[in-house]
């Protein structure tokens, strides 16, 4: 996303999300324990434009997607959005749907990689955002559902029929998104769904061990690698080639490579900068 802004003002204030931010990491936190950290349409809302937010500052490094209390995520709220969903037209419908996958689309796009740190349950959009993030790291506890038909509703919400299939296979993902059936932590990592699994009550500090150590890399490099990753899914090789030639130029004139060079020749380590 473009650096430059117009009139808009920074937002200090996130109401429906909690925001820290610490050296080029970003920790986001879901934070309605009490209802699981069901989303509202609010929630939805300001999580894609703190994302738009934070990719055009080119602040952040890193960023850290978790839930407070007992769970990641339950998914949409059943009374505030399912129930409130009921009452709106095509349109509307339309609208909402199209704002739930603007956050996938935003947690792609942004160019930072984003970690999911799941405990407890990701159900139904909870489960989409930890798919939609560059990395899954979660506990023994975490439990993943795509409940998306158990509502009478597609299982391809959100870009789920797009990204599950790309994650974990077409058959897995198949029966994931038809069945609706949880998929506990051991499962997930044996299906390629987790990134990493960490001890009960570590997801949260592997996540930002993790952040930390990507926020001290090359961030160019992890924003070009994320980049590529997204737009090759559906290239054939020949245009994925030349598009990774044509990066590669250009990461070659910049100081991060310069600087991989001195660093070597001076046996030190680099001092990246991302640029």
């Amino acid at each position: 996303m473009s650096p430059f802004t117009g009139s808009a003002v920074r937002t200090f204030d996130w109401e429906h999300l909690r925001v820290q931010l610490a050296d080029g990491v970003a920790t986001v936190t879901l934070s309605r324990p009490e209802k699981l950290n069901a989303l509202t349409f609010g929630a939805y809302a300001d999580l894609r434009d703190l994302l738009a937010e934070l990719s055009r500052e080119r602040a952040v490094r890193a960023l850290v997607l978790a839930g407070e209390g007992r769970g990641f995520c339950s998914g949409g709220d059943v009374d505030e959005i399912i129930g409130a969903t009921l009452a709106m037209d095509t349109a509307q419908l339309l609208d909402f749907n199209r704002m739930t996958g603007q956050v996938v689309r935003a947690i792609r796009e942004c160019p930072f990689p984003v970690i999911a740190a799941v405990h407890g349950v990701a159900a139904g959009a909870g489960a989409v955002l930890a798919l939609a993030a560059d990395f899954r790291v979660a506990d023994p506890t975490a439990r993943f559902a795509f409940l998306f038909t158990r509502v009478g509703l597609s299982g391809g919400d959100m870009g789920a029929a797009y990204l599950l299939p790309r994650v974990v296979g077409l058959g897995h993902a198949t029966r994931l998104l038809m069945l609706g059936e949880p998929v506990r932590a051991p499962e997930a990592e044996r299906i390629g769904l987790l990134s990493e699994l960490t001890q009960e009550g570590r997801a949260d500090e592997t996540a930002a061990s993790l952040a930390r150590r990507l926020a001290d890399g090359p961030a160019l490099a992890h924003a070009q690698t994320k980049a590529l990753l997204t737009a090759e899914l559906d290239m054939p090789l020949a245009a994925s080639v030349e598009l990774d030639a044509s990066t590669q130029a250009l990461l070659m004139n910049g100081e991060d490579y310069a600087e991989f060079h001195a660093a070597f020749t001076e046996k030190r380590p680099p001092k990246w900068r991302g640029r």
